[in-house]
C-alpha cells in the first residue's frame, strides 16, 4: 500500500520522512479494513433486517455485544497507533529539537504574515540581529531588524523562499507576526502552527536537491496549512535545496547583499 500512496503523494526527501510515511500506511490499512468491515455489516443488515424478513418490529434488538468488541478492538488499534508509533516519533522530534548541545548546520527564521512567509537568516556569524516591530517594512524591512544591533549587520531575509543545503540538519524556529499560521514544508514532512507570541523549532535533513528549474507541478513548496484569512491561497513559498557549495556561494552574495544595503540605511 505504501507504493500506492506514494503516487499520490509528494516526494520524500527528508530522513525522518519514512516513518511519516509508514503512519499514513498504518491508519490508512485501519481504515480500509474499517470501510471494507462497515459496509458489509451495513449490506447485511439490509437484507437481515429488511421488513420482507421481519413483517413485526421486534422490541428487544439485538442482545449480543459483537459491535461493542469490535469498537472496543478498534480503540485499542488507534491506542496503539498512538502510544507505540505516534508519540515516541513526534517525542523524538522534539527533543531533537529543543535539548541543549544539539548542533545544527542551518538556522532560520520562519515568520508567518498575512500572506507571506518571511525567513529570517542569521548571516555568516550565526547569531541572529535584534528585530523590532516598529521597524517591519513589508518591501524593504519584511523582518523589522535594528541594524543598530552588530549581530544585525549580516542578517537577511528571503520573503517566500525557504534555501537550505542538503544533507545537513535544519533548524527552523517558526512564529507569526499576526494569526495562526502553519509552516508545512511536504516533501520534508513538517507541519507545524506558527503561533503568535511564540517560537516552535522544528528540524528536518534534505536528502536531495530540488529541481534546478522548477515547474508549476514539480515546485517543491511552502505552505500554510491553517486558514489564515482571505488571501490564504496566496500563501504559497518555494523550498529550494542546494548543494552545499551553491548554498554558500548564495549565503555570501545574501550578505554583501545586506551589508550594501544595511549601510544605506
Amino acid at each position: 500500500m505504501k507504493s500506492f500512496l506514494q503516487i499520490w503523494m509528494p516526494i520524500n526527501a527528508s530522513t525522518h520522512g519514512d516513518r511519516v510515511d509508514n503512519l499514513i500506511v498504518y491508519v490508512h490499512w485501519l481504515m480500509l479494513v474499517l470501510f471494507v468491515g462497515w459496509g458489509i455489516f451495513f449490506v447485511y443488515t439490509l437484507f437481515r433486517f429488511s421488513r420482507n424478513r421481519n413483517p413485526k418490529a421486534d422490541y428487544h434488538g439485538v442482545k449480543s455485544h459483537y459491535s461493542s468488541y469490535l469498537e472496543i478492538g478498534v480503540a485499542l488499534i488507534e491506542a496503539v497507533l498512538l502510544i507505540a508509533f505516534s508519540l515516541p516519533f513526534w517525542i523524538q522530534e522534539v527533543a531533537s529539537a529543543t535539548e541543549e548541545g544539539s548542533e545544527y548546520d542551518i538556522e532560520v527564521r520562519a515568520l508567518g504574515q498575512q500572506f507571506q512567509w518571511n525567513i529570517h537568516y542569521p548571516g555568516l556569524d550565526g547569531v541572529f540581529g535584534k528585530t523590532d516591530p516598529t521597524l517591519i517594512d513589508g518591501s524593504s524591512n519584511p523582518l523589522g531588524l535594528d541594524r543598530s544591533d552588530t549581530n544585525a549587520k549580516d542578517d537577511f531575509a528571503s520573503v517566500g523562499r525557504l534555501y537550505v543545503p542538503v544533507d545537513k540538519k535544519v533548524l527552523v524556529h517558526v512564529g507569526s507576526y499576526d494569526v495562526i499560521h502553519n509552516f508545512f514544508l511536504p516533501v520534508m514532512r513538517v507541519k507545524q502552527d506558527a503561533i503568535p507570541g511564540t517560537s516552535i523549532p522544528v528540524t528536518f535533513i534534505p536528502t536531495a536537491t530540488s529541481p534546478k528549474n522548477p515547474t508549476k507541478d514539480n515546485r517543491w513548496e511552502i505552505g500554510c496549512a491553517q486558514l489564515c484569512g482571505s488571501g490564504h491561497y496566496k500563501m504559497i513559498g518555494e523550498l529550494i535545496v542546494l548543494e552545499h557549495d551553491e548554498y554558500k556561494t548564495w549565503e555570501e552574495d545574501q550578505v554583501k547583499k545586506a551589508i550594501e544595503e544595511g549601510d544605506a540605511w
